[in-house]
């Protein structure tokens, strides 16, 4: 967080190394965040590449009230959410290897097992609506809190605890017990 503050600080004298150190420290966590908001690929890099511009662009004047990691994820979803709102419809594609588990790490079953699991997970996850997924994914990915999120959306904190309730018992009903813990 304070290496943040002090790389925000070299960028807005014009560090071009500290945006690099900032993108190559946060970008993973953004592209995960946006595939899994947006559902494609290609859209989730042009919405992170959008975000790390608007960095580039608002730096001098930006003045961070949370983390950068926040304040980024906040960027990615409401790119997300615009994005979201003109299509309609799209394919999700995450970008993680969140289902991918290590080679040795498990017996051959075990893996077959855990990347089924993960499957399904993503698949449920994808049925969500979109307000209830972003909660969901804002609150795993970018680690906010509800009121953070409640701000960030515009809506009142119990709105964003009932959407992120009913998400995660939508996703037990339809995993309907499958998926271990």
């Amino acid at each position: 967080m304070l290496e943040d503050r002090r790389l925000l600080r070299r960028l807005k004298r014009g560090d071009r190394d500290a945006l690099r150190l900032i993108y190559e420290r946060h970008q993973g966590d953004l592209l995960t965040l946006a595939a899994n908001l947006l559902r494609d690929p290609a859209t989730a890099q042009d919405v992170v590449q959008d975000v790390f511009l608007g960095l580039v662009r608002s730096a001098p004047q930006l003045r961070l009230r949370r983390t950068l990691r926040a304040y980024l994820a906040t960027a990615v979803a409401n790119r997300a959410r615009d994005h979201y709102r003109r299509q309609a419809r799209e394919q999700f594609v995450p970008l993680d290897d969140a289902g991918h588990v290590p080679a040795g790490s498990d017996e051959p079953v075990q893996m077959v097992i855990r990347s089924d699991e993960m499957q399904r997970l993503r698949a449920a996850v994808e049925e969500l609506p979109y307000e209830q997924r972003e909660v969901i994914m804002l609150r795993v990915h970018a680690g906010l809190k509800f009121r953070e999120i409640a701000e960030h959306q515009g809506v009142s904190l119990k709105t964003i605890i009932s959407r992120h309730q009913y998400g995660l018992d939508r996703l037990r009903s339809m995993l309907n017990g499958e998926v271990s813990k």
